[in-house]
């Protein structure tokens, strides 16, 4: 691995879950996209596979698949962020809440910093008229953090992650996994070009080359890009080494693992 001395380094994304149902949440993750977790979704977890490179500071978030499950989800991200000082939460809501409003506020109050959707997860196609009524709520409020993309299904896929910024151009959207999980080709056709979207790298490089995943990088702009893991699917130093294999210079790296963030957030 690269010297990690003159690096800082921050996990844009990353999941965790309360300690009592983190090993079945890690494996029906692992069922659902039929890979090997390489960790558990607890947060003493993460913090002890992230300091092996010397994360710093963590993205955390967990996704509510049913509506009720947003208060609790909500509540237990934020007790960790108050445990845990180098936590950087978001929070959830459902395009079928009863309550959006209620939801956002909330994580407002709790004094997270985004929204966290996963729409292949949660069943609803990302630009339907029900999660549209999510950004118009937040779109001058939070950051949204949505994953993107998948063979399998439609719910998240680029086209309609390009409608939504289309439809609400001030929405700071952080589109996961370089754009389009499965989907890269279709992503950088519909989504690079334009500064206001930014993107993290998890979930990507295992799965290309990293002359493919660097040329992607460059089409979006390394300015746009954020370093994370996808922990538990992925422990930070593999994710790491891949990073690294990318042939960025010291000053592109060290704006992708955590420079880019920190202006993101106003850190």
């Amino acid at each position: 691995m690269e010297s990690l001395k003159n690096y800082e380094i921050i996990d844009a994304h990353s999941h965790i879950f309360p300690e009592k149902i983190a090993e079945n949440a890690t494996e029906n993750i692992g069922h659902f996209y039929g890979l090997p977790m390489k960790g558990c979704g607890i947060s003493e977890k993460l913090i002890a596979s992230g300091k092996k490179i010397g994360v710093s500071r963590y993205l955390v978030c967990s996704t509510a698949t049913a509506p009720h499950q947003i208060s609790s989800i909500n509540a237990f991200i934020h007790a960790e962020c108050e445990a845990h000082e180098e936590f950087y939460g978001f929070g959830t809501t459902h395009a079928d809440s009863g309550d959006i409003a209620a939801d956002v506020e909330s994580i407002i109050s709790y004094g997270l910093h985004g929204v966290k959707l996963h729409p292949d997860f949660q069943k609803f196609n990302a630009d339907s008229p029900e999660a549209f009524k999510i950004y118009e709520i937040i779109e001058d409020k939070l950051p949204l953090l949505i994953h993107c993309g998948d063979n399998r299904y439609d719910f998240s896929d680029p086209q309609r992650i390009a409608n939504i910024h289309k439809n609400f151009p001030k929405l700071k959207i952080l589109a996961a996994h370089l754009g389009g999980y499965q989907r890269w080709d279709d992503a950088v056709e519909l989504l690079s070009g334009d500064d206001t979207l930014k993107f993290d790298l998890s979930s990507s490089l295992p799965f290309m080359s990293p002359e493919k995943a660097a040329g992607i990088i460059r089409k979006y702009g390394v300015e746009n890009c954020f370093f994370g893991s996808d922990f538990p699917m992925w422990n930070h130093t593999d994710s790491l080494n891949a990073f690294f294999k990318l042939g960025f210079n010291e000053r592109e790296n060290q704006m992708i693992l955590a420079d880019n963030f920190k202006n993101y957030l106003g850190l």
